[in-house]
This record gives C-alpha cells, structure tokens and sequence, in this order.
C-alpha cells in the first residue's frame, strides 16, 4: 500500500510539471500585446518574440535613454550625483500642466541631479526628464540628436526619437524639441526597446538602485514606484509581484496603450521582457509574467560544448615539416546557451578552416604554437524556431577553434631526407604512369 502510495504521489508530480510546462508555452504564445519579447540579459540572446520588429510609439520607455545618457554624462564626469540645476520654463510648464503625470517642481530652487533622476526613474516624471535633458545637452533639441546618435552608436534598428520623455509632440505644442515634427511620436521595436535595455542594466547596473526603489520623496512629495511587479510591492498588488523583479519602466500614452520593460535576476539569470500595447495597467503586468514564467521555468544556461573539446571530422590536422605529422585540434573556450528543456540535443557544431594557414595540401606548416587560431565552430540549432540574437552580427554563435600543442619544426637532415623522398617517389610515379600507358 505504502509502495502504491509512492508511485501515485510520483505520477502527480509529473502530471503537475507537465502541466506547468504546457502552460508557460501555451501562455507566451497566446501573449496579449501588439508585441513583445524576452531576452537573456547576459548574451541577449533571444528566448521568444512576438511581432518584435514593428515600430509602435515606447510612451515612457522613452526615458530608457535618456537615464543611459544622463549616466554616461556621470561617468565621464561631465555631470555628478550632486551637480545641481533649476527649473526652466518649459520643465515648468510641463511640471505644472495637471493632465501629465508627474509632481510639481519649483523654479528658482536649486535641485540635484539625483533628486531629478529619481523623479525619472521611480514615477516617470517628465519635467525632471525635461530638466536632465537640458543639463546634459543644453536643450532637448540637442538632448534628442544625442539620444539618436547613441541609439545608432548601441546598434539600435527600428527606432526614433523625437524628445526625452516619450510623451507625443502633439501634446507638447510648440514645446517640441526645434526639428521635430508637430505630429510626430518616438517610435521604437520590442527589440530595439530590449537592446536599450540591455545596454542600460549591461553598462550602467546603477540604475537598478533606482528602478527597484520602492518609495522616495522630493519636495516633501512622494514619489512611489509605478512598476506594480516589485516583490516588496505584493501588499498592495500581490497579484503582479514577482519574486526578483527590480526593474525597469513603464509607459503609457493614448496611443502607445499600457507598456512595460521589466528586468528580474533569479540566482545568476536574468531576464528582459518588453511588451507593448496591451490594453490596461494591470494587463502589462500579466503579460510580462507570462514572458517571465517562461524564461525561468523553461530554459537554463547549459555548456553545451567544452573547452579542449574536438569537434567531429576536425579532431587533427596535417603537419607539414614538422616532427610531428599531425597535432590535434580543440574548441578554445566553451560554448554555453540558454537552451530549453529537453532540447540540449538539437545543438551541434560545424567548422570553417582558416585557408590562409593552410598550405596547397592542407596542412599546417610547423613550427606551430600551441592555442594557434585555424578556424571557427559554429553553434548549430535544429529546432523549431531559433530567434537569434537582439544584436544580428551575434545570431551566429561561433567559437575559435585552436591547435591543442606546439609542433616543432623539423632538423635540416630530415627535412632534406624527406625532400628526396618526396623527390624518388614522384619520380617513381611518373615512371609508372608513363609504363602503364605503354600497355
């Protein structure tokens, strides 16, 4: 009975992971926004994507560059934490207009770069946006050249920026940056959205500081986190909390809908999801914890080849004039990926060698160095869909491949022994062939 109990506990738990697997797929297929997409923030390798090339409005995701420039300005020493500046006019204006969120700043007072970019961050202020724009660049107009110079710099595609908060230049009137349009709109791709991101959380972390801060306050006003998703937020929406999520922006504009780009570190993986024109608040949420769910439940970092590890038809390589005839060859460093589960066996190599360190036979001339480049192994995936990489030079994933030990050249008297040799035997088959056609 004991035994029976066993087996039948054993059976539900394999019914429950199944279960739960099928659901993750399920549920990211069925994803409920105009697009979207998740990426390992170390490779940018890319897990699943939905319609991620389009162009639509970012609304405040926007602001995603403007933080990576105001970060940049601090680490080049341009700028610091403490550097203060005031209110202009326009930031006022916009401070003050009630139909855009936000809080209201103060001129003629003196405020800290830090003070405007935890506006920026935490509640998605546009005046303090504003504000930092301005400083960095001496106006937005500058300020957006900037942004679409370092947006070309990044390697972003699908993209343009027409000001720094993400708000549309219809409702800015004739605040719009100088050289923009009156109509126009910053557009940007889910994959564009994710690369901005995985540059951001890549080479400046520090924002997270900020992304995952819950409350703050300026002026004596508070300013509480907009990203419903943050675990320490789960008493008031233990509906969204996700357990490692700490960042990163939301947006919303009439016409960009309810956006999210969310970040989340489990153990040593994290994750970037961006969706973009879901249907409320809340639904971003949803449909980021579906892309999330799916990226932790579904795949892990797995060395799929080892370092020193030959690859099949290339294991050795002629030698020519050495003291060896042949020295072998290996992967230099690993090859790792986040794979799905069950799927480790749809990976293998393929090899291109190096020509030009080849001679007319196809050999290595030695001496030769050991860790010597003579071609690259090419990771290959036979599986359903392969959605390659946030940057296209990275959607082949290769690795060199290197002679494993050095090979010395060869003494003048073999080599000389071996010319003659060479020299008897071409004579020999030349002798041959002309007998054979005699007959």
């Amino acid at each position: 009975m004991k035994r029976l109990g066993q087996v039948l506990s054993i059976c539900i738990l394999v019914l429950i992971i199944g279960f739960g697997t099928s659901v993750d797929v399920s549920a990211v297929s069925d994803l409920e926004a105009e697009s979207g997409i998740i990426v390992d923030a170390e490779t940018g390798d890319v897990l699943f994507s939905k319609n991620a090339d389009i162009k639509l409005p970012p609304a405040s995701m926007t602001k995603m560059m403007t933080e990576y420039l105001v970060l940049e300005a601090i680490d080049e020493g341009t700028i610091t934490w403490e550097t203060t500046t005031q209110i202009s006019d326009y930031a006022y204006s916009i401070s003050a207009d009630t139909s855009f969120s936000g809080i209201g700043l103060r001129q003629s007072q003196d405020y800290t770069v830090r003070q405007l970019y935890e506006g920026m961050a935490i509640i998605s202020d546009n005046a303090t946006t504003i504000a930092l724009a301005e400083l960095v660049a001496g106006s937005e107009s500058e300020f957006v050249k900037l942004m679409n110079q370092t947006g070309e710099e990044l390697g972003l595609i699908d993209f343009k920026f027409v000001n720094s908060t993400g708000l549309n230049n219809k409702s800015l009137g004739d605040n719009r940056p100088e050289g923009t349009g009156a109509e126009e709109d910053n557009l940007m791709s889910a994959r564009a959205t994710a690369k901005l991101a995985y540059h951001l959380v890549n080479d400046y972390p520090e924002v997270l500081e900020f992304s995952s801060t819950m409350l703050s306050e300026l002026d004596g006003q508070p300013l509480k986190n907009l990203n419903w998703m943050l675990p320490w937020n789960k008493d008031n929406f233990a509906q969204y909390a996700f357990e490692g999520v700490d960042g990163l922006k939301t947006g919303y504009t009439s016409e960009a809908g309810y956006c999210f780009t969310g970040t989340a570190l489990r153990g040593d993986q994290r994750f970037i999801t961006v969706v973009m024109r879901t249907d409320s608040y809340g639904a971003r949420f949803e449909e980021t914890i579906k892309l999330m769910n799916y990226g932790f439940n579904q795949f892990t970092d797995v060395t799929l080849f080892t370092a020193d590890e030959t690859v099949e038809g290339i294991e050795t390589l002629p030698v020519a004039k050495g003291k060896a005839d042949t020295v072998n060859i290996a992967l230099k460093e690993d090859v790792s990926r986040m794979v799905k589960n069950e799927e480790e066996e749809l990976y293998s190599l393929t090899y291109t060698l190096n020509e030009d360190n080849l001679d007319k036979n196809g050999a290595l001339v030695a001496p030769i160095e050991a860790g010597t480049v003579v071609g690259t192994a090419t990771l290959v995936y036979s599986g359903e869909e392969d959605y390659g990489n946030i940057d296209p030079a990275k959607n082949q994933q290769t690795v060199e491949l290197v002679t494993t030990a050095a090979v010395e050249k060869d003494n003048w008297f073999m080599l000389v022994l071996g010319v003659i040799g060479d020299f008897f035997v071409s004579l020999y088959q030349v002798v041959a062939d002309t007998v054979t056609g005699w007959f």
